[in-house]
């Protein structure tokens, strides 16, 4: 398998396309957003000559890497694609339209991967008429560098899918770990609530900003804190994912806080917008 095609290019998709092409593997990348597919090639540029500066790879390897992504103008660009995984926004309706269309273009034997952080794979791959080659592939931010990769088997996924995809993401120097199809998996399902518990502790004046963040680190030995962490995730993401775990599990103790709301509604997402608990 050398060929991989890659949906979304985004901070996911770009680090996703990043680390195949790093490995040796041809990316077929498609991003319709033309201004996001502009900063996916400058950032995947910057990172990739940073890596060089600092000796973690070469500078031929650096040049090969960027050769070998081909960006694709339209997505049936992916039909060759041995592999394909999507990371676009975390939304079903828009990962499920993606999904008939990449169900449609691509042949038969085709994998199609979501690196979904907490949607039921078993529910998008359910719009293919091909479930069996349909799996969760939920990397780590940032991609090239975080080592884990959940693998996570819809309710028909194939034992010789599962394989293939566990072999791809330790072709990438990954560590593979599978996980069963439940809202969140287990990554999101532990990590989202401790976030959102600490946004209800400062919304209810537990405590400043920097005092929940400082005793999670300095008392948990996190290198982050979770209002830090919610700011690199995003908190767009952050809610979409309680959204995903609160209505998945009927749960109260997983409802979004109510100033994560306010702040996504604001516009406050974090890092990427220059403002969410902190100011970038």
């Amino acid at each position: 398998m050398k060929k991989i095609g890659v949906v979304g290019a985004g901070t996911m998709g770009s680090g996703i396309i990043q680390t195949f092409a790093e490995k040796g593997f041809d990316v077929l990348a498609y991003e319709n957003n033309t201004s996001a597919r502009a900063y996916a090639q400058t950032r995947i540029c910057k990172f990739v000559a940073k890596r060089a500066e600092k000796g973690q790879i070469s500078n031929e390897q650096a040049d090969q890497t960027i050769s070998r992504v081909q960006w694709c103008e339209e997505l049936r660009e992916l039909r060759d694609a041995e592999f394909v995984i999507e990371a676009v926004l975390e939304n079903f309706d828009l990962k499920k339209d993606l999904f008939v269309e990449l169900d449609q273009l691509t042949a038969s034997e085709v994998i199609l991967a979501s690196n979904t952080s907490s949607i039921s794979v078993t529910r998008i791959a359910s719009v293919t008429r091909k479930p069996d080659r349909c799996i969760g592939m939920h990397f780590m931010n940032p991609v090239p560098l975080m080592p884990l990769v959940e693998i996570i088997r819809g309710h028909v996924t194939s034992d010789e899918t599962y394989k293939t995809t566990e072999q791809l993401a330790m072709d990438l120097g990954k560590k593979p770990v599978e996980v069963n199809d439940y809202p969140g998996f287990v990554s999101n399902r532990i990590l989202m609530p401790m976030i959102n518990e600490a946004i209800y502790a400062l919304w209810e004046g537990v405590g400043s900003r920097e005092a929940i963040d400082q005793v999670m680190k300095l008392g948990m030995n996190h290198p982050m804190g979770p209002l830090e962490l919610a700011d690199f995730i995003g908190l767009d993401i952050c809610l979409a994912i309680m959204n995903v775990l609160h209505e998945g599990f009927s749960d109260s103790k997983y409802r979004p806080c109510p100033l994560l709301k306010k702040m996504v509604d604001a516009g406050h997402l974090g890092r990427k917008s220059g403002r969410g608990f902190y100011s970038y």
